[in-house]
């Protein structure tokens, strides 16, 4: 069951829109989604954040009804995937394939719905990663060289 609700987030993220206040199709969607992180508060509590990669693969997190764990989640290459001018995911072990209405809220954020259920949503907001910085060098705070020799220690005998 979680498997199906990361994968209908996943879609979401999918099918988002452009800058356009208006239902994109899947090429123009793919175009503004792929490779972007988005966070994502679902109708029922479910939230987390995710990435789409171009082979139609994702990997994020996913807190189901927004209590309990967070867990991280990845769905394969292919599991979302443009029928025709719509966004759909496909799964092994669910008998449909869902397909997902898009409609743009803000200049970042859209709505994501199930093609024929409008109650079973998602709210998308894009976020910005920032570039991580790492020191890739270290300086000695004293004059001293550092010794890579462990100190001896040494017993006296006890008389």
């Amino acid at each position: 069951m979680m498997r199906v609700r990361a994968a209908i987030v996943a879609a979401g993220l999918l099918a988002a829109g452009s800058a356009n206040a208006e239902t994109l199709n899947a090429d123009a969607a793919r175009r503004f989604v792929v490779g972007n992180q988005f966070a994502y508060n679902c109708y029922d509590g479910t939230r987390g954040a995710g990435r789409i990669y171009g082979d139609g693969s994702v990997a994020g997190t996913i807190q189901l009804g927004g209590s309990g764990p967070v867990r991280f989640v990845t769905l394969p290459p292919g599991t979302l995937r443009t029928k025709g001018q719509a966004v759909c995911a496909s799964l092994h072990g669910l008998p449909f394939e869902p397909c997902f209405n898009v409609n743009r809220t803000d200049e970042q954020s859209f709505r994501g719905s199930v093609s024929g259920l409008g109650f079973a949503y998602c709210d998308f907001t894009r976020r910005y990663n920032r570039p991580v910085v790492a020191r890739t060098t270290w300086r000695l705070r004293s004059s001293q060289p550092l010794s890579i020799q462990s100190p001896v220690v040494t017993a006296k005998a006890v008389e």
